[in-house]
């Protein structure tokens, strides 16, 4: 796949993977072209964590599967992220971004858009949907081939320092080499992120994956071969829209349109 064609191909997996395991060549591969992204100093100061392991990686589903229904049955998740929620086309078109909830029991469908409230709070957890959105989150990343967690060495990633956010910035070249490559190799990938929203359930996999103290666990993927038939989440969305280079970029100084 060309590089132009793997950055506007990728996209988040919401959806589950092919049960296969991921090519050995394939995670070289991917780890490889990561060690090539840029840091501070090269000071490539990331380390991975290749979990694929059945056991370990259903251990890490229980804490994903029961983070996401303690977020859903607080509200925490409506409230701290409701900003970026699209529940029509034309909210979609109106943003340019954002996500748009294009999948949903047609039960839930009359409340979406009250969620955020106390009373609505109430009706979605007495219709049960955290119980449901904690059950996909365990399915889909207990059923996920590869879970991939990167840290940064604490001795770069210094909070307070200049050396923590250029080890950030390189974490995200690492990141997007990383999503890039998998795209290529027809690899999708997803943010394992609900463990970090919930107090000490981010600790939890710390410890399970034996992470040492001279390392800061940031982030975990899942990753696995995508497949265009895969059933998706009971509640998903999507996010193919972008905003224009026009309205991002401007020219010298901001304000001033970028030059045709």
């Amino acid at each position: 796949m060309e590089l132009f064609d793997a950055i506007k191909r990728r996209r988040t997996t919401n959806s589950a993977f092919q049960p296969q395991p991921i090519a050995p060549e394939h995670l070289r591969t991917i780890l490889e072209m990561a060690s090539h992204a840029p840091s501070h100093f090269n000071s490539q100061p990331w380390r991975f964590i290749a979990v694929q392991d059945h056991a370990r990686r259903q251990q890490i589903a229980d804490i994903a599967g029961e983070s996401m229904r303690l977020l859903m049955e607080e509200g925490t998740f409506w409230k701290r992220y409701s900003r970026y929620f699209r529940f029509s086309q034309a909210e979609v078109d109106a943003s340019g971004d954002g996500i748009y909830f294009d999948k949903m029991p047609h039960v839930l469908r009359p409340f979406m858009r009250h969620v955020f409230t106390p009373q609505g709070g109430a009706v979605v957890n007495k219709l049960q949907v955290p119980r449901v959105l904690g059950n996909d989150a365990h399915k889909l990343v207990g059923t996920s081939p590869l879970l991939l967690g990167i840290t940064l060495t604490r001795n770069e990633y210094q909070e307070g320092e200049l050396s923590a956010l250029y080890s950030v910035i390189s974490l995200g070249a690492v990141i997007q080499t990383i999503w890039l490559t998998a795209t290529s190799l027809g690899i999708g990938m997803q943010f394992v992120s609900t463990p970090m929203e919930v107090e000490g359930q981010w600790e939890r996999i710390v410890k399970l994956l034996q992470v040492p103290a001279d390392q800061a666990l940031l982030v975990l993927f899942r990753l696995g071969y995508v497949a265009p038939d895969m059933k998706r989440p009971t509640i998903d969305w999507a996010s193919p829209q972008r905003k224009s280079v026009d309205e991002l970029a401007f020219g010298e100084s901001w304000g001033r349109p970028l030059p045709k």
